[in-house]
């Protein structure tokens, strides 16, 4: 990976600023404070956003509300561009984001961003939700937090350890074993309680299956006494089906003895109505008789109506023409009116627009006057002769209504003489009808009294179903009582079957649950034994060679930045121990100068431990040293030239205050500030 070019927009002390950045070895030189370590935050920044902990007030330019850092570099012989935005609102965050792949720009999420860029870099995916410290301590580390590991606490420090070089995993493997362990443990004795009763389910089964056979021997002689009890009380449906068919005879003759008192009575009801219709018919005919119909009478009477309702028509018509006459008039007269009012006004001629002659409207006012006269007296006379017609057609009606009615009545009469004859029909079949009656009372009593004897005589039948009726109940409840009993024990039998069926389904889950157990304990022991004691080797051997390795790539480059009179090493917890002539020192006791070289040996070392556990890394070949001669003589600035040299990697980026070190490098980038403006000289 071969960083090209960062652009800064009100990054902290950058207002904008764009930065080409060449493979090689490049100084960031500048006097402190002049903003060299601003632009390795906004390479770490552009490549992995905001890390945990750390908050955007830091990067973002104060009284900005928005700023952006955007990095390119070469990768792999691909462009990438990452571009990465900061927004101030309640809090300054991250907005958006993007990445641009030979000319390919891409909008995503800053968790997505952040997830390509360590695809990208080949960095394990565990750093994509925790800072990263593979980069921290492989590319980019500020000094004092380097001097910071080394001074921390030892328990602290080989932790932090174990994650960068990426054996941390052979602790949590221990850590799960032992979470693993104790889980085993609570199932363990879980499952002990579930098993600890299966030696009792078994007996308790035996005990079972010998009830049950008791049981399956008692259901014979329930069954027996069912049989019996069963037969008896079909005996008894049978001795009271045969006294039922008795009592249904005696119920058909109750039936028939009904009826007949009923077709009795009602043939007696029809026989005194028949007494009472003779009476009136009789009564009819003799009032008939006195009656005389005159037939010639009802003729002039129609002839009357005829000749009165034509003369009626007549009248009608006559008083539609003088209405229509009259109409007529009036509306002649109207007329006239109109052209009397319209003349006596005129003075010219609408038409021509000449004078009317006075001669000329005089003789029509005049004639208008003699037309109006004569029609108002022809109405007269009209409405006259139409009040003597409606006299005379209201006469006319009154007459014809007469006659009508009294048309009416004469044919009413005549059509009841006309119906005497159907009477005296009428009353012969009356009197033929009573007759039969008669008869048929006599036949009916004699019907209903032999009913009556055969009643009397099977009535005895009634006391005898009602015995048989009591002695039916009694069989029925022992033949109910005798099946309960028998169904209960069967019951019994099927509870106790499916009892003993659940005991032997549980007792076989038992049994698995016993082998899961066995293989439970198995698996705790050979955690405890073999695994977890094989995993702590692997560990302490794998700790120990990068200790070894470790150790001596620290003291070469210590003894290439210091005199050979000192003496360095690291402990098992990775704690550096400075020796003089056989003498331990306190680094706290160490010159500043010393003290760098100890915090920039323990970096160059730990970065090539890492190179060459993680071969594959994109960033092996990119250093970034912030200051790491910050306190050193002018002895030891000549020999970082040759630390330089060793480091042999296609991109060292170095931030120093230092002059000398210009000499150092094959690119210089000078930063200088004014008014609290960084910038490019």
């Amino acid at each position: 990976m071969i960083i090209k070019r960062i652009v800064l927009d009100n990054i902290r002390s950058y207002e904008h600023e764009e930065i080409e950045l060449k493979p090689g070895s490049t100084l960031l030189s500048g006097d402190i404070g002049s903003g060299k370590t601003s632009i390795l935050l906004a390479i770490e920044f552009g490549l992995f956003g905001l890390q945990p902990g750390q908050r955007g007030s830091a990067l973002l330019k104060n009284g900005k509300d928005e700023g952006s850092v955007s990095i390119e570099f070469d990768i792999d012989g691909k462009n990438v561009l990452i571009e990465r935005k900061l927004k101030r609102g309640k809090n300054i965050s991250q907005d958006s984001s993007s990445i641009t792949i030979d000319g390919e720009k891409e909008e995503i999420s800053v968790s997505e961003l952040k997830q390509r860029v360590l695809e990208i870099l080949n960095y394990p995916q565990e750093f994509s939700k925790k800072q990263n410290l593979l980069y921290k301590f492989t590319v980019y580390t500020p000094q004092e937090e380097m001097k910071a590991i080394i001074l921390e606490d030892s328990e602290v420090r080989i932790n932090t350890l174990r994650h960068v070089f990426g054996i941390d995993k052979y602790k949590t493997i221990i850590e799960n074993a032992g979470v693993l362990r104790l889980k085993l443990r609570e199932e363990k004795r879980l499952l002990e309680g579930v098993t600890s009763n299966l030696d009792e389910d078994k007996k308790e089964i035996s005990k079972k299956e010998e009830e049950l056979e008791k049981l399956k021997k008692s259901t014979k002689e329930f069954e027996s006494n069912l049989n019996l009890s069963l037969k008896k009380r079909k005996e008894k449906e049978k001795e009271k089906e045969e006294i039922s068919i008795k009592i249904e005879e005696k119920n058909e003759i109750k039936q028939e003895l009904g009826k007949s008192r009923m077709l009795a009575l009602s043939k007696m009801e029809n026989a005194s109505n028949n007494e009472k219709r003779l009476k009136e018919v009789k009564n009819e005919i003799e009032n008939f008789n006195l009656i005389n119909v005159n037939e010639k009478k009802i003729g002039d009477i129609e002839k009357n109506i005829f000749e009165n309702k034509q003369e009626r028509e007549k009248i009608g018509e006559l008083s539609i023409k003088i209405n229509s006459e009259i109409e007529m008039l009036k509306t002649k007269i109207e007329e006239h009116n109109k052209l009397h009012n319209t003349m006596s006004d005129l003075k010219v001629c609408p038409t021509c627009q000449q004078d009317v002659d006075a001669v000329y409207r005089a003789n029509i006012l005049n004639k208008t006057y003699n037309e109006i006269s004569h029609s108002k007296n022809r109405i007269e006379e009209l409405t006259i002769q139409r009040n003597e017609n409606i006299k005379k057609f209201k006469e006319i009606d009154a007459k014809i209504f007469s006659s009508e009615k009294e048309l009416t009545d004469l044919k009413i009469l005549k059509m009841k003489y006309e119906g005497i004859i159907e009477k005296e029909k009428l009353l012969q079949e009356l009197e033929r009808e009573n007759l039969s009656l008669k008869k048929d009372l006599i036949l009916l009593n004699k019907h209903i009294n032999n009913l009556n004897d055969s009643l009397f005589k099977i009535s005895k039948f009634d006391i005898l179903f009602n015995e048989k009726e009591k002695e039916l109940k009694e069989a029925m409840k022992q033949e109910k009582i005798a099946e309960i009993k028998l169904m209960e024990v069967r019951k019994v039998i099927e509870v106790y079957s499916k009892t003993i069926l659940e005991f032997k389904e549980k007792v076989k889950k038992i049994e698995e649950i016993k082998k899961n157990l066995d293989y439970i304990t198995q698996l705790e022991n050979w955690l405890s034994k073999k695994f977890v004691p094989v995993v702590t080797f692997l560990e302490k051997n794998v700790m120990a060679s990068l200790k070894k390795e470790f150790s001596k790539l620290f003291s070469e480059w210590f003894q290439t930045l210091v005199s050979d009179n000192f003496v360095v090493r690291l402990t098992d917890d990775f704690t550096p121990i400075i020796e003089q002539q056989d003498y331990e020192l306190d680094y706290s006791y160490l010159s500043g100068g010393e003290r760098t070289a100890i915090a920039l040996a323990y970096r160059l070392a730990l970065n090539q431990v890492i190179n060459s556990l993680m071969s594959k890394i994109k960033t092996r070949e990119l250093v970034i040293l912030d200051e790491p001669t910050d306190g050193f003589s002018d002895q030891q600035l000549d020999k970082m030239r040759g630390v330089l040299e060793q480091l042999k990697v296609k991109q060292l980026i170095i931030v120093s205050h230092e002059q000398k070190i210009e000499s150092f490098v094959e690119n210089v980038i000078k930063f200088k500030k004014d008014y609290g403006i960084s910038r490019k000289e």
